[in-house]
Parts: structure tokens; sequence; C-alpha cells
């Protein structure tokens, strides 16, 4: 059998091995090695000389690996490897929830109020987890703490009380039990022979790697395109943003590492429990835990499409760092161009937005409106017309009440239901708001006429004719989306 032939591995021995003994960097993070006579699980990519076959167990995800009591490689180091959970998930209940465990939830809440949040009892929830993933919420939560806690002593000079509050444990004490527990060693023992850290220091560079391939200048383009001045900045290499985490200002930047598969992920914080939930949103903003082969393993037989991932391979789905932002920015940018919805949408940040000193030499120095600003603005003197200006209104109103979340573990059909009970929104504008701000892969915003166009090659589509050839590119609708806007 050929590696190259099969979209995923599920645990297919043939494959594995296969990729196993040739070391194939396309099957990195798609699945781990377990070897029973050290006790430790590797990445497809280890440089370790290779195990006896009759020791070796594999599995769907490091979390699965460390339930069954195997503890990461040191050489590989597990939490270098691209992708999450997240890409073998099999169903929206349990995609919701790892978006909820990789945001934190498990670290200080209950696994009865995660079960709760996405609707279900934890009996149900802890039996789905092992069915999709080989280990449940707790060891999945477990897992990202100490891998992530990892990545901060490995690839950064980050306090190590810090470390142990950004990566989600309760206490020092909890964070260095789990070290020792893990590798037979304490955190510190990993900052041997590094220089010290400035405690004072709220910055810090971490590597995010992705599966390639991956067009990264095209989403620079995408969101240079749609750049809020002010609250965004994009150049040839990077983007640079302001956020707002725990009320608390800060910045991030992000841009490639030539030669690398790897994004660098800049940080300008001061909170450290602040660093796990930007870095979690900022994955998703940027799509890095996409699995390429997959996807076009998905599309590739629509007549369609199929030119079109070869024409643009490495497509990814440009997120959004905040839903309120990105719905307020899709309403004013309703039957008008891109730039004078860019034009609207920086008045509305320049008028109603916060300043942020910190950010000025930096090309962010404002805040973008929160809710509580935007309820009774009166956006008609930015020049909004009055309809645009009651919907963004009526979304804030919304958003305060609760009758609104932008929560990306939601369903589509529930946020979608939510959104277009508002007036002024219809079914295009939720799904588009969906595609980007929940990263759903199976939004689908069928009215939009330069898709229906694009789609009927030489002739416009209906609405309905579009979602009945769409059926066969579910679940990633949304990237069919991205390249026939790119093909238009």
């Amino acid at each position: 059998m050929q590696a190259a032939a099969v979209p995923t591995t599920h645990l297919d021995p043939r494959v594995c091995d296969q990729a196993r003994l040739t070391r194939d960097a396309r099957f990195d993070g798609l699945f781990y090695i377990a070897v029973t006579s050290t006790g430790i699980y590797c990445r497809p990519v280890c440089p370790a000389p290779s195990p006896r076959a009759k020791n070796i167990r594999y599995y769907d995800s490091a979390a699965a690996a460390s339930a069954a009591g195997f503890r990461p490689c040191l050489r590989c180091r597990p939490e270098a490897a691209p992708g999450s959970p997240l890409h073998r998930a099999k169903s929206e209940l349990v995609a919701g929830a790892l978006r909820l465990i990789e945001q934190g939830a498990l670290d200080e809440g209950s696994l009865p109020a995660l079960a709760a949040r996405v609707g279900v009892g934890e009996r149900h929830l802890r039996r789905v987890f092992a069915e999709e993933l080989g280990a449940s919420p707790l060891d999945v939560a477990a897992t990202r703490r100490l891998l992530f806690a990892k990545q901060l002593l490995t690839e950064t000079a980050m306090p190590i009380a810090r470390i142990a509050d950004a990566s989600g444990y309760a206490s020092l004490r909890r964070f260095n039990a789990a070290f020792v527990a893990t590798y037979g060693k304490p955190p510190r023992d990993f900052r041997r022979g590094r220089a010290a850290a400035d405690a004072g220091a709220d910055e810090l560079v971490l590597r995010l790697p992705y599966r390639a391939p991956y067009d990264f200048e095209h989403l620079l383009a995408f969101y240079g395109r749609r750049t809020i001045p002010g609250v965004e900045a994009v150049d040839a290499r990077s983007y640079r943003r302001s956020v707002v985490v725990d009320g608390v200002p800060g910045w991030f930047d992000v841009a490639a590492i030539p030669g690398d598969d790897a994004l660098a992920l800049r940080v300008h914080h001061p909170s450290s429990s602040a660093v796990g939930a930007i870095v979690a949103r900022v994955k998703r903003m940027f799509d890095v835990d996409a699995d390429p082969r997959a996807l076009e393993f998905a599309l590739r037989g629509s007549t369609l499409l199929k030119p079109l991932i070869r024409r643009w391979p490495g497509q990814r789905l440009p997120g959004a760092w905040d839903g309120f932002e990105l719905a307020v920015r899709a309403v004013l940018g309703q039957q008008v161009s891109v730039a004078a919805a860019r034009t609207f949408a920086a008045r509305v940040a320049a008028t109603y937005g916060t300043p942020y000193a910190d950010g000025e030499a930096h090309g962010v120095g404002a805040l973008f409106p929160t809710p509580e600003r935007l309820v009774d603005a009166p956006l008609e003197q930015q020049g909004v017309i009055r309809a645009r200006a009651s919907t963004i209104r009526g979304i804030a109103r919304a958003v305060l009440d609760g009758h609104v979340a932008f929560r990306a573990e939601q369903p589509l059909a529930a946020f979608e239901r939510d959104l277009v009970a508002l007036p002024g929104i219809g079914a295009w504008t939720a799904h588009y708001i969906a595609m980007r701000a929940l990263a759903q892969p199976d939004a689908f915003p069928a009215a939009d006429l330069i898709l229906r166009r694009a789609a009927g090659e030489g002739r416009t589509l209906s609405t309905r004719e579009l979602e009945r050839l769409s059926e066969e590119w579910r679940p990633w609708r949304a990237y069919a989306v991205m390249l026939l806007w790119r093909n238009s």
C-alpha cells in the first residue's frame, strides 16, 4: 500500500509501519508510536533507531498514548508536532468539547461543567471521547497542559512559575509533580545551561508547527485587504493586531519562519495566564491544525474543485480573533466593496474604540469597540446607513443579553438559528461569520452571488442548486468557498 494514497492512517498498521520506517513527515502528528520496551511514545519522524515491531503500539493522539501509560519522547518532542486532537474529531460534539479544552475549560473547571456546556451528560461525553480519540477529556486536558508547558520550557526563557500559570496548572506544586511523574525530573532540569529570564518580561516567541503545504502568503493577502487600521497591521511578512484577554490589553504578531514548517507567534501581554488562550485562538485563526492531505482527499473528487486544489495547495481557512468584531465588519460589508467596508470599520474603531498606547509603536494603537460601546452608538454619524447601524446595535444588544454568543464549540445550526433571528442578518451573513469567527469547516454562504457564479462555470447557479452541488464537499465546504472565491 502506498502511504500517499490515503488521507489519514486510521491506524492501519501497514500505513503506520511505512510512515514510521521512512520517517514520512506527511504523517507527523497524525499518529504516535509507543514502544512497550521503553515506555516512551514518539512522532513518526523521530530520529531514534527503529524499535522491534513486536514492541510497537500505535495511537491516534498523544493523549491516547499518555492515557495508556507512555511518556513523551525527549528527542522528537511530541509537543512540537503539527495538529491537535481536533483533526481526529468525527462529530460536532467532540470538536466543540475539544475547542473548550484547548481554551483551558478543564484547567479550572470540572468535567460535568464541560459536559453541560456542550449539552450532554458526563458519562456520554466520556464515551464519545473514548470512541473517537481513545482518551478521556481529562486525559486530553492533562496532555495538553503538559506538552504546552514543555514547549514553553524548551522554546522560551519564560520564568518557570509563569509557565505553570500559562499552561493551566493550578499550582507550582502540581506543575512540578506532573513533570516528575512523566519525565522523571523537575521542570528546572530542562533549563540548565540557559540564561535566566527577566521576571518582568511580557513578551515571548513560540513556534506554531503546521502540516505542509501552507499558503501563508494568501492568508496575509486576505487579511491585508480587510485590515482595520489601528487595530490590525499587515505587511509583506506578518500579521499583527491588538487584543484584550481577561480584560487586559496586549498584542501579537504572526510571521512565517523561513525554511521551517511553522509560524512564529510573538505575544506581548502582561498576564501569563492569558498566553494559553492567545495561542489557542491564534492557532484557530491561522488554521495551523488543518490536514491538507485529508482536505485534498475529500474534495478532489469534484471536477470543479480538483484543478483549484492543484493550483493553490495549502489553502487555509482565514479565521478571526473576535466574533463580535467580525460580525460588525460583516454587516458593514453588506452590499458594498471590501475597501468600503474597511473604511467604515476604521471609522467605527477610531470613534468608539479604546486607545492602546503600548501598541502605537507597532501600528496597533487601538482596541476594537466592545458591545457595550456600540449598543447605543450613533453609527449613522460615521456614514453607516440607518439599517446597518440598527443591525449592529441589535447584535451588540443580543450579545449583552446572552441571546447570541460567538463560542467556537457551538453547533453550526444553533449558531445560524440564533443569528438569523436578529433583524438585518440573513443566512449568508450567519454562515460567513461562522466560517471565520467559529472556524466552522462546513459553513457555506450559498446565497453569495460571486460563489454562485464561480460554481456555475459560465452561468449563475441558484442558491438551491449550489447547496445541492455542495453536498459532496461536506464537511469541508468552507474550504471550497475559499477556493471558489479565489477563482472568481
